[in-house]
């Protein structure tokens, strides 16, 4: 794999293709995480081991599961709602999984039926079980904290029960813990002294950011925590995707403008643009008429743009 800056996690065959009420066919999955992994990303999530009478969209992850781990040059995650869904994801053979933790009460309730703190013994749980298979056999769980900047049930979320509730999964046994604005809630100054204070509370284990384009603030945030030494973000092919759990949450940060942002600053995600763009066609043809979003792939590069690694081999 080339030598990266930043990490960009793919999300879209998640949680882009669960707030659609088409579900993408089997096949087309796979060729589209294929062109995605091809396009050089690092880190795709490639569904969600949830309920299928709760989201049938995401049920057949076990199937895109199988063909995407044999992929090469690339980490596959799923998104696990709590320990039944953990446990499919063991056997599936998943190499990592995610795991959301609501701060919000009223929208953990609603997304995985449990109060903050029973999501944390659920963690632990997981992490049990993690622990538990051989050595050579366990899958990296991250948390993201969901609602972490604001909540459209709730309403303001305290920061420091944001960061003690971080703290109480990293001690559950998380490898690393995030923080999601889910409701697209957040803004630039907050993202930054959020994530330092993550940082001062978890060191190492403090994860990435996970930022929705709701109110126009995404690429605003990204930057913000840049600037706090995040060095992981998620990010969705086209803007798809939000929360079916939390009313008005839409848009993810859109994947092809966060890489030309990163690259243009001149920090290296090893992801080929014009391959990334390309990659678009797979979804339009299996969702006809889906809106896809994206200044960078409607505007075209810049003339005369050069990739990060072109920059630093020119200097």
């Amino acid at each position: 794999m080339p030598e990266i800056d930043i990490v960009v996690s793919e999300v879209g065959p998640r949680d882009g293709l669960q707030s659609i009420a088409r579900t993408m066919p089997t096949e087309a999955k796979v060729r589209w995480i294929t062109a995605l992994a091809a396009a050089g990303l690092p880190e795709i999530e490639v569904g969600s081991f949830v309920h299928a009478g709760r989201l049938p969209q995401m049920a057949d992850t076990a199937e895109v599961m199988q063909a995407a781990i044999e992929l090469s040059d690339v980490t596959i995650l799923a998104l696990v709602p709590n320990l039944r869904g953990a446990q499919r994801a063991f056997a599936a053979g998943t190499p990592k999984l995610t795991v959301p933790v609501s701060a919000s009460r009223l929208h953990s309730q609603s997304n995985v039926g449990m109060t903050p703190e029973q999501a944390v013994e659920d963690v632990a749980r997981m992490c049990a079980l993690r622990d538990s298979l051989p050595a050579g056999q366990r899958p990296g769980i991250e948390v993201g904290i969901s609602t972490a900047f604001g909540c459209t049930l709730e309403g303001t979320i305290d920061e420091a029960w944001v960061i003690a509730l971080a703290e109480k999964v990293a001690r559950a046994g998380a490898d690393s813990v995030g923080l999601s604005d889910t409701t697209g809630s957040g803004n630039p100054a907050q993202v930054r002294r959020m994530f330092k204070a993550l940082k001062r509370a978890l060191g190492d284990r403090a994860g990435g950011g996970h930022f929705h384009n709701t109110r126009g603030q995404g690429l605003a945030n990204v930057v913000a925590a840049l600037e706090a030494d995040v060095t992981t973000f998620d990010a969705s092919q086209g803007g798809l995707g939000g929360c079916p759990y939390a009313p008005g949450a839409t848009g993810n940060v859109v994947t092809e403008d966060l890489v030309f942002l990163l690259e243009a600053m001149g920090l290296r995600t090893g992801i080929d643009l014009d391959r990334l763009i390309a990659a678009r066609a797979i979804v339009a043809e299996a969702l006809p008429g889906e809106p896809l979003y994206g200044h960078v792939p409607d505007a075209g590069l810049p003339k005369g743009f050069r990739t990060a690694s072109d920059q630093r081999n020119a200097a």
